[in-house]
């Protein structure tokens, strides 16, 4: 019998993994996985499920909508990706990570599958999600797609509801170069008669979600056309909306991206209400906003670690999420700003580092992981857009550097990568 950390090892070598390699592990298709879906007796008809595709937001509108529904009794599986620190992240139950156990249990019964069908990390985790909730007898689970959505693995499903949370450019080299191919592929998501909510979408993109929803034959809403939300405010460390629907809510995610997140997930919720026969109260869905960490687990969402200097991360990782990190930025109060700063490298690099603050001390670094870009080829790019700061092998050690300059009343943000992100909090767990 394997321990824990052979089982993870033996998923990571095993099979092509994407978090690490990249392209050459991304396996688009559904042959492999519907094969190994239906050897396990087709897991996911087993409990209700909700999907959640988009390019940005998927993580925290996924969990939100978990903690909102936890705090209504039912019991909810949430299956999101990458992990930041532990294998088990990505699979969890009213929060509880899936136990070791499980995981271990799960790759000895399957060693004969990946031997035969060859599926890839992503194909194979996705039904250890799959079954390990029907194991621990879930009333739904909310599976986050992992890439695009047509021809994603988690696309077997059949929801209750659909969530796209907004369009834009990552990963195009799998889902095409246009906002609009883009689109396409993430509204491979939607099916004939099942509800769809799509948080942000204009001009082209919209259309392709609109021709989509009326060929399949389904009902569409647009969050952004919702008066959903009637006003918001950063009130100390926490947002509170005032809504159409639910009262006041407090939210605990504090990113200026969760503005728009918000509006999706109670779009969602009411969704939920009039199409799906689920009933929510508005002291339920408080509950759930306000805390969603605790209740679902999630890290990494502008989350401070310590004061004095302050220390920040996110976990945005494209040209969309870092409009929103940096206009943040320009809204903290601090005497100096530090960025500790490393991206992968199949992602549109210069457009990132076009919108960075150009007045901050950089210290750059790369992941622990395989696709990280070298520290100096960081270093070497931003340069050219008038970042200077020095080079760190490590994210350990281009910290240590930023807290050594900072005083206590500067800032110091980590990001750049979920992997950046991942390599922080395995030193702050």
């Amino acid at each position: 019998m394997m321990t824990y950390q052979e089982a993870v090892d033996y998923l990571f070598t095993a099979t092509p993994v994407f978090q690490h390699q990249g392209g050459g592990a991304y396996k688009p298709g559904l042959d492999t996985v519907r094969a190994i879906d239906n050897l396990f007796g087709n897991p996911h008809k087993s409990y209700k499920t909700i999907h959640v595709a988009g390019t940005n937001g998927k993580g925290s509108t996924a969990s939100t909508l978990a903690a909102v529904l936890q705090t209504s009794g039912m019991r909810v599986g949430l299956f999101t990706s990458p992990h930041l620190v532990d294998f088990r992240e990505r699979i969890r139950v009213n929060g509880a990570c899936v136990s070791k156990e499980y995981v271990v249990d799960f790759c000895e019964r399957t060693r004969e599958i990946v031997s035969s069908l060859h599926p890839s990390f992503f194909e194979l985790t996705t039904m250890m999600a799959l079954d390990y909730f029907r194991h621990a007898a879930v009333d739904i689970a909310i599976i986050e797609v992992g890439m695009g959505g047509r021809l994603d693995s988690t696309n077997i499903i059949t929801p209750i509801l659909s969530i796209i949370t907004n369009i834009s450019k990552d990963h195009t080299q799998f889902l095409g170069d246009t906002l609009e191919k883009i689109a396409f592929e993430k509204a491979g998501i939607i099916k004939t008669g099942v509800p769809v909510v799509i948080g942000r979408a204009d001009g082209g993109v919209r259309e392709v979600f609109e021709k989509e929803a009326e060929e399949v034959g389904t009902t569409i809403s647009f969050a952004q056309d919702l008066d959903i939300v009637t006003s918001i405010e950063r009130v100390g460390e926490y947002y509170l909306y005032e809504t159409r629907d639910y009262g006041q809510i407090r939210g605990e995610l504090t990113g200026l991206a969760q503005e728009e997140n918000t509006r999706t997930i109670l779009c969602a919720v009411s969704t939920l209400q009039n199409k799906c026969g689920i009933s929510v109260t508005p002291q339920q869905v408080n509950e759930g906003f306000m805390h969603v960490t605790r209740l679902s687990g999630l890290w990494g969402r502008w989350q401070q670690l310590a004061d004095h200097p302050r220390i920040v991360c996110d976990t945005g990782h494209n040209v969309d999420g870092f409009r929103f990190i940096t206009e943040q930025l320009k809204r903290q109060s601090y005497r100096r700003l530090h960025m500790v700063f490393g991206m992968v490298n199949d992602k549109d690099i210069s457009a990132v580092l076009a919108l960075l603050p150009k007045e901050a001390s950089y210290y750059f670094t790369r992941a622990s992981v395989e696709r990280a870009l070298p520290e100096e080829d960081m270093k070497q790019q931003a340069q050219s857009f008038g970042l200077e700061g020095k080079s760190y092998p490590t994210v350990r050690e281009a910290l240590e550097a930023a807290r050594q300059e900072a005083d206590a009343d500067d800032f110091i943000f980590v990001g750049g990568s979920n992997f950046i992100v991942a390599d922080l909090l395995e030193e702050f767990k």
